[in-house]
């Protein structure tokens, strides 16, 4: 049998499980969590709780799910700190200077890639996040985009194939449609477990859009969409007809947008519909309006949090720090902007139930949740409470992560 842990003397457990706990989070005080090999065996009061082979003594702190961070671009090579420091000195964002970290990831070699999303994916482990997701769409050639895909699968637990990124440099948009629809999605979906599009202005527009998510479901593949991040536009009606796992960014909606997310959940409460994904921390950098979390939330969508850690628009891959802006500046509660962090980033990839495989082909426990048979990821704060990150936003307050039943930070 798998050797057991007990992590006990927690001041403040959020387990997203309504049904253990008190109120959004479904926390528990006074409590104690049961690891044994990669799951959560047992969750309840410390003084309740079984006997385990090993002992971990939470001192009183909060213990709470590992970040999901489920939209992020980490493969890629180069800088883009001229951009940003343009930006900050009043240049508007546009998706042109996804072309310049497209020219330095194709002359990349495949160690140079590696290494640095092996860094990335350590800077946020350290933060507490356990699972990550990463897209491809620096390469936009096929051999490009198929070795993102490999690389990407080597470390983290979701591949998503954005070749509809941006038409690259010298070709037209019908023929790089072609190209992405047809030899290019078919060489990199035996890599990848969803498709995306950056339905904008100046990357594709609705109808091309929609030719990409088409393709993508005949070919059995999940599907996401960047939407409503430069203006108004129709990413989130594609993404909801479409039945997108998510729709991302979304800082410029329609009262018809957020009703459209929110209806796609039906009145059951099934975890089945289209998940609004906000990124504060890109909305920050780019100083575009923020995503309306509130408004989304007040409807009845099921929101995500999460980084979109890339070198132009959020270089960054603080899922606390993005937690911290939620709170602070769109209007959430510490405990809606957690849960959005953690069992949303799950729903908005398909991990919140188990059996989901990841890209080395192994079926997973559910993620984003602290219940029984859950994959043991957790994450231990140095602060009674999760309160604490907000109320000390851009304090290192992560103390300890454990993935999988293993200590990782």
């Amino acid at each position: 049998m798998a050797r057991t842990l007990l992590i006990d003397h927690i001041g403040e457990l959020t387990t997203n499980d309504e049904t253990v706990g008190e109120g959004i989070g479904g926390r528990i005080a006074d409590a104690a969590v049961v690891i044994e090999g990669d799951h959560i065996a047992w969750v309840g009061r410390a003084s309740e709780a079984p006997a385990a082979d090993e002992r971990f003594d939470a001192e009183g702190r909060a213990v709470l799910p590992g970040w999901v961070d489920s939209h992020t671009h980490m493969v890629f090579a180069g800088d883009r700190t001229a951009e940003f420091e343009a930006r900050m000195a009043g240049e508007a964002y546009a998706a042109g200077g996804i072309n310049v970290t497209v020219n330095a990831t194709r002359t990349a070699s495949d160690e140079a890639l590696a290494s640095n999303l092996n860094r990335l994916v350590a800077e946020g482990a350290r933060g507490g996040t356990t699972t990550f997701e990463t897209k491809t769409g620096y390469g936009l050639t096929t051999d490009d985009e198929v070795r993102s895909a490999k690389i990407a699968g080597e470390q983290v637990d979701a591949v998503t194939f954005l070749g509809a990124h941006v038409v690259p440099t010298g070709m037209s948009e019908g023929d790089y449609l072609d190209l992405v629809t047809g030899p290019m999605l078919e060489a990199v979906a035996p890599f990848v477990s969803a498709v995306d599009v950056f339905c904008e202005t100046g990357a594709f527009e609705a109808e091309a859009s929609a030719r990409v998510l088409e393709a993508a479901a005949a070919y059995g593949l999940a599907t996401r969409v960047h939407g409503n991040q430069l203006g108004h536009g129709p990413g989130v009606q594609l993404a909801v007809q479409h039945g997108s796992l998510s729709v991302d960014h979304l800082g410029f909606l329609a009262d018809a947008d957020i009703a459209a997310l929110a209806g796609s959940w039906g009145t059951t409460g099934e975890r089945r519909g289209t998940v609004a994904t906000v990124l504060p921390a890109c909305d920050l950098s780019t100083r575009m309006p923020f995503a309306p979390a509130r408004a989304l939330l007040d409807a009845g969508a099921v929101v995500a949090i999460a980084s979109n850690c890339n070198p132009g628009t959020s270089y960054t891959s603080s899922m606390g720090f993005c937690v911290a802006t939620a709170v602070l500046q769109m209007g959430l509660t510490v405990q809606e902007a957690v849960r959005a962090a953690t069992l949303g980033g799950a729903i908005a990839l398909g991990m919140h139930e188990d059996g989901w495989v990841d890209p080395r082909g192994n079926a997973q426990p559910s993620v984003g949740q602290v219940r029984v048979g859950a994959r043991a990821d957790l994450q231990l704060l140095d602060a009674p409470s999760v309160t604490h990150l907000a109320y000390r936003p851009g304090m290192p307050l992560t103390a300890a992560v454990w993935k999988a039943g293993e200590r990782i930070a």
